[in-house]
């Protein structure tokens, strides 16, 4: 019942009671990272009848015994004869629901909807009812083996889109091929790739070009082209030429690994609504019962002519029609839906519950470097003071540069070329938001923006508001001795993102510690009205504070370690995947695991339909049920119609559940 601690495993535990495989055993990893599930079964056309077989069973039985009773009546059908023949009809569906009913009792869960279905049945037996009550328990229990099916094809449906590593991977062993299990490779082995295969594993990409499909982890099947000495990532498959991989990352700590994880724990943080349903269900369940009681006992003392069958069987009606299984399955599976749907174009919730929090964002603030721009950084000019040696100048920049990892370094790398290992500095220091010092034969040296050297009190003679490109300022020896200008190139989607966030209604801000003429060129080109640079990472958390201080909820995107504070700050952290630090990615709540902003407007749009979709099945079966439990309160609603209407909802409210994952976003 929905009132359990933890209500898919009731709903799992119903599936198995309808059918011969268990629904209930969870899909989990041995430490090797293999999956032992058991969704498979459900493909083989032998499995579903297996599953059915105790359905058909029933079936037979009643349309058999409803043929005996009006169509073709036979003398010897009747008595203790006809009754066992009824109960051989109910006993395969019913006997596992009965079994449930039992278990939930003895675990002090008395109103479970096992067991207002045994009520129902089983008074319906004690009336002479026979044929209802094995109709009605027929048509709960092939209700319920449809429901653990959606339910095992929505979770395996995610679990499909992303664990897509191969058990086995080709390695060179004395330069000789050997297929070896996956997760037994070490870290620095060589992988041999052939064209059409899968990764296994993390690694660095040993050979020229290769071309990859990277549908598993980013929901694009456009192939993207690595060179070599570039990151390749398990999940990944070769387009063409045999290429050779170094693992770079045990099996385990692979980033699929930890998206898997992160999927397969999402389920248990529950979304307010499903959360609703629960409380709700506490105090359902038991008036529903009451009120059976009451139809059935309190009309004795008010109505004329009173006939206790006649009454009991309003009363089991009632019951038939309030059992909310519709409620039970279509709820947290509108949210499997919906996190399987994101999964699909590579965007991750860590719980259904931001889905519903994602739904209402009214404000989206964005990091600019790495989120709305590519984090891709060249050096664009370089002007030194003609009293320091340029060269000399360059080789310190870029040894002290190579403390960072921040893609200002990489630029600065990539332009100055090899590092000179003559150069030893002492004392190296990175200053958040600011920049790097360092000593070099007794000499200060500054690498940072200009609020390092205002920080140091040096002065320089430049005006920075003047430079258009992010400027990275050196001083040495406490002298001003130039700048680099480095551009970053606005994502190819940046434009898009920005044009489908305010077609939502929802406010766009950008922040950066970039300087702000840098910021405001930037947000110029996209449209952004509300930009905000030269930021400390304080300052973004003040920026955040300032909208929540308006009651307003904030998405904040960010992909830096800097960015962790205030992506747990806002109401829905989101972190890009792909080149976002360990930290963000913790942090956040939704990863967009292909760094493409526009995925942050479908990541509300899908949180939006998700609760759609989840207050509609809410509705109906809320609707439907209260109009046909006033019709079988008033006798007009027999219990065929009761288990019919039960049952319609029930596999509506499955549809309606499962039809997000084929929306296009």
């Amino acid at each position: 019942m929905i009132h359990q601690d933890k209500e898919i495993k009731s709903t799992k535990n119903k599936a198995k009671s309808s059918c011969s495989c268990s629904h209930d055993e969870p899909v989990h990893s041995d430490n090797d990272g293999h999956d032992h599930g058991h969704d498979h079964e459900h493909n083989s056309e032998g499995s579903l009848f297996k599953m059915f077989l105790p359905a058909i069973i029933s079936f037979v039985l009643l349309l058999i015994g409803i043929g005996f009773d009006n169509y073709f009546p036979q003398t010897w059908f009747s008595g203790y004869v006809r009754i066992a023949w009824y109960a051989a009809a109910y006993l395969p569906v019913g006997f596992p629901v009965l079994r449930e009913a039992y278990e939930s009792i003895i675990k002090g869960d008395v109103f479970s909807e096992f067991f207002l279905m045994c009520i129902a049945t089983i008074g319906a037996f004690a009336i002479g009812e026979y044929p209802e009550g094995v109709a009605v328990m027929l048509f709960y229990t092939i209700g319920e083996t449809f429901q653990g099916m959606a339910v095992s094809k929505a979770k395996s449906n995610i679990k499909s889109l992303l664990d897509s590593r191969p058990d086995e991977v080709t390695i060179f062993e004395n330069n000789i091929a050997v297929k070896v299990k996956a997760f037994e490779v070490k870290i620095g082995s060589v992988i041999q790739l052939k064209a059409g295969e899968k990764l296994g594993l993390d690694g660095e990409l040993l050979s020229d070009t290769a071309s990859f499909n990277t549908a598993a982890l980013t929901g694009e099947s456009k192939p993207d082209t690595k060179k070599k000495g570039e990151t390749v990532l398990a999940g990944m498959i070769n387009e063409n030429t045999i290429v050779q991989v170094k693992v770079t990352t045990a099996y385990s700590d692979s980033k699929l690994s930890k998206i898997l994880e992160l999927v397969q724990t999402a389920v248990t943080k529950k979304a307010p609504a499903e959360l609703f349903i629960r409380k709700f269900a506490k105090i359902y369940t038991p008036i529903v019962v009451y009120l059976a009681i009451a139809i059935c006992v309190l009309p004795a003392f008010f109505v004329d002519h009173y006939i206790f069958n006649e009454w009991l069987y309003r009363a089991l009606v009632f019951l038939v029609i309030s059992c909310p299984c519709a409620l039970v399955i279509s709820i947290p599976l509108g949210y499997f839906g919906g996190i399987g749907a994101a999964s699909k174009n590579g965007i991750l919730f860590k719980g259904s519950n931001y889905l519903d929090s994602i739904s209402v964002i009214q404000n989206v603030v964005m990091d600019k470097t790495g989120t709305m721009t590519e984090g891709v950084f060249k050096v664009q000019e370089v002007i030194i003071n003609p009293e320091f040696d340029k060269k000399e100048i360059l080789n310190l920049v870029n040894v002290l540069e190579s403390h960072s990892t921040h893609p200002v370094a990489t630029a600065i790398h990539n332009y100055v070329g090899q590092i000179d290992s003559s150069i030893e500095l002492k004392n190296v220091e990175e200053i958040s938001g600011h920049g790097l010092k360092a000593l070099f034969n007794g000499k200060e040296l500054h690498v940072g923006n200009f609020k390092l050297l205002d920080k140091f009190a040096i002065p320089y003679n430049i005006d920075p508001s003047t430079v258009v490109y992010t400027t990275i300022a050196i001083a040495y020896d406490r002298k001003f001795a130039g700048y680099l200008t480095i551009a970053d190139e606005i994502k190819k989607d940046a434009q898009e993102t920005v044009t489908k966030l305010k077609a939502l209604g929802v406010k766009v801000t950008m922040l950066s510690g970039d300087k702000t003429n840098v910021v405001q060129f930037v947000a110029d080109k996209l449209g952004i009205t509300n930009a905000f640079g030269d930021l400390l990472p304080e300052d973004k958390v003040n920026k955040v504070n300032e909208i929540k201080a308006k009651n307003e909820t904030v998405a904040f995107v960010g992909d830096g370690v800097n960015d962790a504070p205030v992506i747990a700050l806002s109401t829905v952290g989101i972190a890009m995947g792909g080149l976002g630090s360990d930290a963000a990615i913790e942090t956040a709540d939704v990863v967009i695991q292909d760094d493409k902003p526009s995925k942050i407007a479908m990541a509300i749009n899908i949180g939006k339909q998700t609760k759609k979709i989840v207050w509609q099945n809410i509705t109906l079966a809320f609707v439907v049920k209260a109009f046909v439990l006033i019709l079988g309160a008033g006798g007009l609603a027999t219990m065929w119609e009761a288990v019919f209407a039960d049952v319609g909802v029930a596999l509506l409210a499955i549809l309606n559940a499962v039809r997000i994952q084929k929306m296009k976003f």
